[in-house]
C-alpha cells in the first residue's frame, strides 16, 4: 500500500513500519498542503483520522461531508487520496464556494417553501433544485420573473435574487425567511414603480417606439418618432417618471432646431401632476403619430413602396427595415 500511495502523493510520506501514520504534503493546483493521516490498528479506512493545515481545512470547507463520505466508501488509502485530490482541485477551482451539495433537510424546506407559495408560480428549477425562477404579477397584472439562486446553506444565508428591474433589487434576510418573503419585498419594489411603467406603456401604446423595439421592463430609454426623419430620445427617471427627462433630438438640424426652441421657451408649462407624454405634446406643441398613423402619412408615397391588395410593403427611413402596413377597411 505505501508504494501505492506514494505514486498517487509523493509528498505524502510513511512515518512508522506498520504503515498506519502517513505525514507531508498534498499538492494540487500548483499548491502544496499539509496533511497527516493516521490510521487505526486494524488499518480500516473508514475509521481513519486526518489532520491538516488550517490552509487545507479553509479549502475544504464546506466539502467535509464529502470528504467523510468518500473516507467511508474507498477501498484503500490509494484510492481515497485519489478522491481527496479530486475534491481539492474543484474547491481550488471555486473559492467563494462554500457549497458542495446541500444537506437532506435542504430539500424538505425548499419544497415546503414552494408548496406554501403555490406551484404554478414555480417557471423553472435547475436539476440541482438550486436555481428558481418564480412568476408574479404587481397590481396592474404586469408579469415579472424573480431569479433566485439558493446555494447549498439554504435557508441560513442569503439567496441571491435579480429582477427585471430599473433600480437595484436586494432582499433582506434571515434564517427564519423563506421564499414567499422573496416574493413579497419584490412586489413591494415592483409597486412603488407602478407610475414608471404607466408611463412607458402609455408611450409605447400611443406613440410609434423606434428604439428599443422590445424594451425590457429595466428599460428607462425611448426613441419616439416625431415626423419624417425626426426623432427624439427621452431618458426617464424610474424614481420620478413624471418629470421632465433627458431628451435628445435627432434628424436634420432645420427640423430639430425649432424642436429645441419650443423645449427651451415651453419648459415653464411642464406640470408633475400631468402625464409625460401629455407633457411632450404640450411644450414641443406637436401631436405624436402612433405607428400605423405615421406609416398611412407617408408609406404610400415613397418610390420604393408597393401594394399587394390591402397590404403596403416599404422600408423604414429610421432603420431601413422592411415595414408591412395592412389597411383596414378599404374597398375595392
Amino acid at each position: 500500500m505505501q508504494c501505492t500511495v506514494l505514486s498517487q502523493c509523493p509528498l505524502l510520506l510513511p512515518q512508522d513500519v506498520h504503515g498506519r501514520v502517513y505525514d507531508g504534503f498534498l499538492s494540487a493546483q500548483d499548491k502544496d498542503f499539509r496533511l497527516r493521516v493516521i490510521l487505526p490498528a486494524d488499518l480500516q479506512l473508514r475509521n481513519a483520522r486526518l489532520e491538516c493545515s488550517w490552509q487545507l481545512r479553509k479549502v475544504l470547507h464546506g466539502y467535509q461531508h464529502i470528504v467523510k463520505q468518500r473516507l467511508q466508501h474507498s477501498s484503500d488509502l490509494s484510492s481515497f487520496m485519489v478522491e481527496l485530490k479530486s475534491i481539492l482541485d474543484v474547491a481550488l477551482k471555486n473559492p467563494n464556494s462554500l457549497e458542495a451539495s446541500p444537506a437532506p433537510h435542504y430539500y424538505a424546506c425548499l419544497v415546503k417553501d414552494i408548496d406554501n407559495l403555490g406551484w404554478d408560480k414555480l417557471l423553472f428549477v435547475d436539476n440541482e433544485f438550486s436555481t428558481l425562477k418564480l412568476k408574479i404579477e404587481d397590481s396592474t397584472a404586469r408579469e415579472h420573473v424573480i431569479t433566485v439562486k439558493l446555494g447549498a446553506r439554504y435557508p441560513y444565508k442569503t439567496p441571491d435574487c435579480s429582477i427585471d428591474l430599473p433600480v437595484p433589487f436586494s432582499v433582506s434576510w434571515t434564517p427564519q425567511s423563506n421564499l414567499q418573503d422573496i416574493v413579497n419585498q419584490a412586489l413591494s419594489a415592483l409597486e412603488a414603480l407602478k407610475l414608471f411603467w404607466d408611463t412607458l406603456d402609455e408611450i409605447d401604446q400611443k406613440t410609434w417606439v423606434l428604439e428599443p423595439e422590445k424594451p425590457s421592463r429595466s428599460a428607462t430609454m425611448r426613441r419616439i418618432a416625431i415626423g419624417n426623419n425626426v426623432s427624439i430620445t427621452i431618458d426617464v427617471d424610474p424614481k420620478h417618471p413624471t418629470m421632465l427627462p433627458e431628451c435628445y433630438f435627432l434628424g436634420a438640424d432645420h427640423v430639430v432646431q425649432p424642436l429645441k426652441e419650443k423645449l427651451n421657451s415651453n419648459i415653464h408649462l411642464w406640470d408633475p401632476e400631468v402625464g409625460l407624454l401629455q407633457n411632450l405634446k404640450d411644450v414641443l406643441e406637436t401631436e405624436f403619430p402612433s405607428r400605423t398613423d405615421f406609416q398611412k402619412s407617408w408609406l404610400n408615397s415613397l418610390p420604393s413602396s408597393r401594394q399587394s391588395f390591402n397590404i403596403i410593403y416599404g422600408e423604414c427611413p429610421y432603420c431601413s427595415k422592411p415595414i408591412t402596413l395592412k389597411l383596414l377597411n378599404k374597398t375595392f
